[in-house]
């Protein structure tokens, strides 16, 4: 991810085996982002918040049970906001990029690991571990998609980018199994399944960073050469404005595109991670229910994914991806209205998947026609980096009206907002208008 515009390291013929183990490295987070992120931590919160009295006291305020996990969340992604563009920038300006991966995904399972010590005792703990661990694998993924572009062919990107999704979706896939076996194992002692399980996908990313990216990946060359005298914290962020003020002036199109990913992408990640949450509080659905509904969901995306790939050919991606953000809004209300039961829950969960596929393809895909072919990187890193680090609105929003009036129902309304002000967004987008700028020799 270059963020100077100076010239990038040209790529350099790379062995089957580090492709390899930079896939892996998507199947070593996997379990992280199913288990903890989407299926378990949150419930399990609300149940320890519950025999703690309701509420939760850190740093002198009183948290309760159905805004704690928000808040995480929230946190965490602005978090990622202030460290992401100096690790991005740091990435684009040392050799030492496997370093840069390896180190924070170890911290991160470790940290991971430490949710098993989580109890009603030491909730606050477990939110700290939770932002430990939620930061730490943001920045390694900041400089793994950096290097997609430096271990593959542009002929080949797709395939490598899709190859490391696969191998993601199926890490969650069979952790998710475990944990059900282990639900089903231990059912007269669900608490110390729900631990054994968190901590688990900790050790389930160790291991995998150790047998894919440790092993495999190879450090490159620095793309650029930080001025002396100047601080990295300076440097990293005036990095990133001057991409940032190029894009706006350049590239109008995509800049204004890239305002509406924003805002959609948070609401989805919020909806993905905050899901469980109302189910549990709202339906008291029980966590074995759930990790079914995301198995379910895991394999559902994928078909919905090659759907709206399709229609994208017969319609263009941008009234496809519009259409994919309505689906979402429409869920949404339909969740408020009348989401009152297991069965319900199941049938929009099915629904979700359809969008959640098409939603991030399609995202992708419609913003490679709007940047310049020979600076992919460069956009691409931005894009990434602020997906990472720009979820925070949402979750936050879903908190505090969580906590101000202490319904959970109502705290996922807003997230139609965050859906329909997006596509408002995109409706001004030329996206024609954006691909003759950045990509006049593409165009007939």
């Amino acid at each position: 991810m270059s963020v100077t515009g100076t010239p990038e390291v040209p790529f350099v013929k790379t062995s089957p085996k580090e492709v390899f183990g930079w896939k892996i490295a998507d199947l070593a987070w996997s379990a992280f982002d199913t288990t903890v992120t989407t299926a378990l931590l949150g419930p399990y919160f609300l149940a320890l918040i519950e025999d703690n009295g309701g509420s939760v006291n850190v740093a002198g305020l009183s948290i309760n049970q159905t805004s704690y996990f928000p808040y995480a969340l929230g946190l965490s992604s602005l978090l990622q906001v202030l460290l992401l563009p100096l690790w991005g920038a740091l990435a684009d300006h040392t050799e030492l990029k496997k370093k840069l991966i390896i180190w924070p995904a170890y911290m991160a399972g470790i940290a991971t690991v430490g949710l098993y010590f989580v109890t009603v005792d030491t909730i606050v703990l477990g939110g700290i571990l939770f932002l430990i661990a939620s930061v730490s694998f943001g920045m390694a993924r900041v400089v793994y998609d950096s290097l997609l572009p430096l271990i593959a062919e542009p002929k080949d990107r797709d395939r490598v980018s899709a190859g490391g999704f696969a191998w993601g979706y199926l890490g969650g896939f069979i952790y998710l199994l475990v944990n059900l076996l282990l639900f089903n194992l231990m059912a007269d002692n669900l608490g110390l399944a729900a631990r054994l399980s968190l901590a688990g996908s900790g050790v389930w990313c160790i291991i995998f960073i150790y047998l894919g990216p440790h092993r495999y990946l190879q450090d490159r060359p620095a793309a650029n050469q930080k001025p002396p005298g100047v601080s990295w914290v300076r440097f990293s962020f005036s990095a990133l404005f001057t991409l940032i003020a190029e894009m706006r002036r350049k590239y109008p199109q995509a800049f204004r595109y890239l305002i509406s990913y924003l805002i959609f992408i948070d609401a989805v990640s919020a909806v993905i991670s905050l899901a469980t949450t109302f189910a549990d509080k709202e339906l008291n659905i029980d966590s074995g229910t759930l990790l079914l509904v995301i198995l379910m969901i895991q394999f559902v995306a994928i078909p919905g994914s090659i759907f709206f790939g399709r229609l994208a050919e017969r319609i263009g991606a941008k009234k496809a991806l519009i259409l994919n953000l309505s689906i979402w809004t429409i869920l949404v209300l339909a969740a408020y209205l009348f989401m009152t039961s297991e069965l319900d829950f199941w049938i929009l969960g099915g629904c979700l998947a359809l969008v959640l596929g098409g939603s991030r393809s399609l995202s992708r895909s419609l913003f490679s026609q709007m940047i310049p072919a020979d600076e992919e990187a460069r956009y691409f890193g931005l894009y990434q980096m602020s997906a990472n680090g720009s979820s925070w609105a949402a979750p936050f929003i879903f908190g505090l009206v969580a906590q101000s009036s202490g319904s959970v129902r109502l705290a996922i309304l807003p997230l139609a907002v965050f859906f329909a002000l997006a596509i408002a967004v995109m409706l001004t987008v030329d996206v024609r208008a954006g691909a003759l700028t950045a990509r006049p020799q593409e165009q007939g």
